[in-house]
C-alpha cells in the first residue's frame, strides 16, 4: 500500500533533576554542596532515506517518545542523558506542525536529518548554586519538559519530470517505454494507484527522473477520485509533461480536457500554474487523431506540443531528449520552507513572554519561564525562595507588577504560587 501523508505524536524526554546532596567524609559530616545536575531528555529525529518509498510505518504506530535524562546523583556525578530517537522517513519528505500548517523541514536529500523535538534540559544540582554568600545551598532545579507537538508528515515525489493527464491517456505506458520503471498496464481507469518513478537517461552523465503521477479527473482539486492524495507529487516537478489522449476515445474532448486538469492544478496550488508545461500527443498512430491534432495546435499553440506514439514508440526518443533540455533551462524549486515563519515558530523571546494580569482582585504573573522558576524553587527553603525573589526582581516581573497597580500587601499569584507583595 502506498501511504504518503501521515500525522504522529512526538514527545521528547525530560531533562533529569538536579541533585541536592553533601559531601559526607570523614571528619566532615557536614561538607559542602555534591549534588550533580541531571542529564538531558532523549530528542526525536526525523532521518530522510532514500531506502524508502512511503510512510507506512507510521499508519500503524503513532505515538512516539524518547527517553528522559537521569536524576543527579551525590558527589557531584551527573545523571545519563537519555537516548536520542531516530525515526526514517522517505526523502521528500515535509514535515509540518499540525496545529498552525507550518512547514518546519523539508528532508529532501538522503541522510537529512531533523530533530522534530528537542529533549529537555538537565536541571542543575546544588552545587552549581554555591557562591561566596549561599555556601549551602539546599535546593537544585528541576529537569524542563522535553518538546512535544502532533506533526504531518507529507511525502511529495522528488521526480524532475512529471507526467499528467485524464486516466487511460497512455502515462504508463509511455513511462515504460523511455525508462526500466514497470507499471501496471491496462485499459481502464486508474489502473495506477500510486505514483510511479523511473530514470531516463539520455547519454553518460544525462539523466532525470520521471514520475507517472496517477490520472487526474475533473473535481480533483476537491478530493474526487485519487486527485487530493496525489496532486501533491507534482508540486515538486520542474517540468510538467501534458498527456492527451489525440484519437479523442471515450467521446473526450482532448482541448476541454487539457483545460480541466491545469483548472485542478490551479486549484490545488498557485505554484503549479507557473510550472514549465510541454503538451504530449499520445496515440497519434490511430486514425481519427489527425483531425483533433490539428484542431490541438490551432487552440494551444501557444505551448510546446509533441506528437508521439506509446504503441509503436514514435517520436518518444525526441521527447525524452527535449524534457532534458528544457530542464536544464529551468531554474531551482522554491523552498516550502519559509525561514521566517519557522523562525518566528520558534522564537524563544515569545514562548518565554511573561503575562501580568488583574482578575478578581489579585494579580496574576503567568509564563512558561515562570513556571521553569517556580518548578525549581524550593519554597521551604530560605535561599531558594531568596533566589526565585531575586530573579523575579532581575527579569522585571516586580516592576511591572507595580506599573499594573501592585501594592504592599496585594496579594500575587505566580503560576500558582501566592504571596503577599512587598514593594
Amino acid at each position: 500500500m502506498f501511504v504518503d501523508i501521515a500525522k504522529i505524536s512526538v514527545k521528547a524526554g525530560k531533562g533529569g533533576n538536579g541533585s541536592v546532596a553533601f559531601r559526607r567524609e570523614k571528619y566532615e559530616p557536614m561538607g559542602g554542596p555534591a549534588g550533580g545536575d541531571g542529564g538531558d531528555g532523549g530528542s526525536i529525529i526525523l532521518v530522510a532515506d532514500e531506502g524508502l518509498r512511503t510512510l507506512m510505518d507510521f499508519r500503524y504506530k503513532r505515538h512516539y517518545s524518547a527517553e528522559n535524562g537521569e536524576d543527579g546523583r551525590g558527589k557531584k556525578q551527573y545523571g545519563s542523558d537519555g537516548k536520542d530517537m531516530y525515526l526514517k522517513v522517505p526523502t521528500g519528505t515535509l514535515v509540518k506542525d499540525e496545529e498552525t500548517g507550518i512547514v518546519l523541514a523539508d528532508l529532501k536529500e538522503n541522510g537529512q536529518q531533523y530533530v522534530c523535538a528537542r529533549g529537555g534540559r538537565g536541571g542543575k544540582g546544588n552545587v552549581k548554586f554555591k557562591n561566596s554568600i549561599r555556601r549551602t545551598p539546599r535546593f537544585a532545579e528541576p529537569g524542563t519538559k522535553g518538546e512535544a507537538r502532533e506533526i504531518i508528515l507529507e511525502l511529495k515525489l522528488i521526480a524532475d519530470v512529471g507526467l499528467v493527464g485524464f486516466p487511460n491517456v497512455g502515462k504508463s505506458t509511455i513511462l515504460a517505454s523511455v525508462t526500466s520503471a514497470k507499471p501496471k498496464i491496462a485499459n481502464y481507469h486508474f489502473t495506477t494507484l500510486k505514483p510511479n518513478l523511473g530514470v531516463v537517461s539520455i547519454g553518460e552523465g544525462q539523466s532525470y527522473v520521471l514520475a507517472d503521477i496517477p490520472g487526474l479527473i475533473e473535481g480533483a482539486s476537491e478530493g474526487a477520485g485519487l486527485g487530493l492524495e496525489f496532486l501533491r507529487h507534482v508540486e515538486r516537478t520542474k517540468l510538467i509533461l501534458h498527456v492527451i489522449d489525440a484519437s479523442g476515445q471515450e467521446d473526450r474532448d482532448p482541448v476541454d480536457d487539457f483545460y480541466k486538469i491545469n483548472e485542478e492544478l490551479k486549484k490545488y496550488s498557485e505554484k503549479l500554474t507557473g510550472k514549465e508545461q510541454i503538451i504530449i500527443l499520445n496515440k497519434t498512430d490511430l486514425p481519427q487523431a489527425q483531425e483533433n491534432i490539428d484542431r490541438i495546435k490551432k487552440e494551444l499553440g501557444d505551448h510546446e506540443i509533441i506528437e508521439v506514439s506509446a504503441a509503436t514508440g514514435a517520436n518518444l526518443d525526441y521527447m525524452k531528449k527535449r524534457a532534458y533540455e528544457r530542464l536544464l533551462e529551468i531554474e531551482d524549486e522554491v523552498e516550502f520552507v519559509d525561514e521566517v515563519e519557522v523562525e518566528r515558530f520558534f522564537d524563544r523571546k515569545e514562548r518565554d513572554t511573561i503575562v501580568i494580569s488583574k482578575e478578581d482582585g489579585y494579580y496574576l504573573a503567568e509564563g512558561e519561564f515562570l513556571e521553569r522558576l517556580v518548578g525549581s524553587t524550593n519554597f521551604d527553603d530560605f535561599e531558594s525562595f531568596s533566589n526565585f525573589q531575586k530573579v523575579l526582581m532581575d527579569k522585571g516581573v516586580i516592576d511591572r507588577l507595580r506599573e499594573a497597580g501592585a501594592k504592599e500587601g496585594d496579594l500575587v499569584s505566580v503560576c500558582g504560587v501566592e504571596f503577599d507583595f512587598v514593594d
